[in-house]
């Protein structure tokens, strides 16, 4: 028994000891071929399922447990000028599938958006205060609402005036005088009467008096109690700072009129925008009292400063209200289109920005993608410049640009795998 089981022991190492030889030949001789490069690429494994498992040795997918398949090496016919990124082979039913789109680069005219929220404001131009121009009391408000729309021209209130009813008087005698003084022999006597006329007319007139109020005092010779005062412009009563029995005097307002058939917007844009912004600009309004409209205006006035605590330059827009949807207070989202000029532009989404470089996959053939590494200007409405990397005429991929993308890294690493091992020696 003990002499079989050394016999064995020594049948053992005798086994070993040729496996070991065997083993160190082969390394040799696999050592020998990596020198003069005649060893062949490493074999890859994938998953169907998976595409981004990839093994040098056949086995099950650590994710989903299918087992691998091989991977078959493809060379592409244009080689990937972008690290970490490699050519993409699709056929067309596939790109059909998977929602393809192509833009061509082309010049086309730019304009950068500008956007901010802006207010509706009264048009300052179109205000109107309504003053009395003497001293007296308020007999009669015909106009007693804030809020209340009135016409040029409509009465407003009348006002009782000790010093219009005396006036009138003194413009009643001048006229009996000069009646008088028409057939004196003198002239001087003649010509002052005249004078005493129009000086007393032109004092009516000053305290606004109408020219159809002053005809009718000389028609029936009886002076009137109360002035009237109208509305000088035709608007909305914003405020109405008087009542009836109140006395009022030319210092104070009575009235303030605006009139909102076209109206302002301020808005604030931040103070890298500010030399975006011209006078004249087109510019959109959006407000959500009119879901789905848009107001169209323009620049009319820039402000001179920049508001120190928000950092925003300050600006006007006007817009036409003929409707009056526009109403001052309201809120709404302003954008402000300022042309860029022309240029080579491609659609921002064909644009891939890492933050160190930007890419887009240019087409080449019916189904190569070949990844290119561009330099963009500022995005303007929906489009960048290209200032290199790109020629007129060249087609982008502009969707879906994530698909392309993650399958333009995955051959980047199946190709770097590939060729890490090709040469065992290196």
């Amino acid at each position: 028994m003990a002499s079989n089981r050394g016999r064995a022991w020594v049948a053992l190492v005798v086994v070993l000891v040729v496996a070991a030889a065997i083993g160190f030949g082969g390394y040799r001789l696999y050592r020998s071929k990596a020198k003069s490069g005649t060893v062949k690429a490493v074999r890859l494994w994938t998953c169907p399922m998976h595409p981004s498992v990839i093994q040098d040795h056949p086995g099950n997918c650590p994710i989903c447990g299918m087992k691998l398949v091989p991977l078959e090496e493809s060379k592409p016919k244009v080689q990937s000028q972008v690290e970490g990124h490699g050519v993409v082979d699709i056929a067309t039913d596939k790109q059909q599938l998977i929602g393809v789109v192509t833009t061509k680069a082309e010049v086309r005219d730019l304009k950068t958006l500008i956007r901010a929220v802006g207010q509706v404001v009264v048009d300052e131009e179109r205000l109107s205060d309504v003053h009395t121009k003497i001293d007296g009391w308020v007999e009669k408000l015909y106009v007693n609402k804030t809020g209340q729309v009135v016409r040029k021209g409509q009465p407003l209130l009348s006002i009782y005036s000790p010093d219009l009813v005396s006036t009138q008087e003194e413009y009643l005698v001048a006229l009996r005088a000069r009646q008088r003084a028409k057939d004196s022999p003198f002239p001087e006597v003649r010509q002052s009467g005249e004078s005493v006329v129009a000086a007393t007319r032109k004092r009516l007139e000053l305290w606004d008096v109408t020219d159809a109020e002053i005809a009718r005092l000389e028609r029936t010779g009886v002076a009137k109690k109360a002035l009237t005062l109208y509305a000088p412009a035709t608007g909305y009563v914003m405020e109405k700072m008087v009542v009836e029995g109140m006395q009022v005097m030319p210092s104070m307002t009575l009235f303030r009129l605006a009139d909102l058939s076209r109206v302002w917007v301020d808005v604030s844009v931040y103070e890298y925008e500010a030399p975006l912004v011209h006078l004249g600009e087109q510019a959109a309004l959006a407000l959500t009292a009119h879901s789905g409209r848009e107001f169209v205006g323009r620049v009319t006035y820039i402000y001179p400063t920049v508001e120190t605590t928000t950092r925003t330059l300050k600006a006007r827009l006007e817009f036409e209200n003929p409707g009056l949807e526009l109403k001052p207070g309201m809120y709404g989202d302003v954008v402000i289109q300022s042309p860029s000029g022309k240029a080579l532009a491609v659609p921002e989404e064909a644009v891939l920005d890492s933050g160190t470089r930007k890419i887009v996959f240019v087409k080449q053939g019916e189904g190569t993608f070949v990844p290119r590494e561009v330099t963009v200007g500022a995005r303007a409405a929906g489009y960048y410049p290209v200032l290199s990397g790109l020629s007129a005429g060249e087609e982008v991929v502009s969707s879906p640009n994530f698909l392309i993308d993650s399958e333009s890294r995955l051959q980047a690493a199946i190709q770097q795998k590939q060729q890490g091992g090709t040469h065992g020696g290196h």
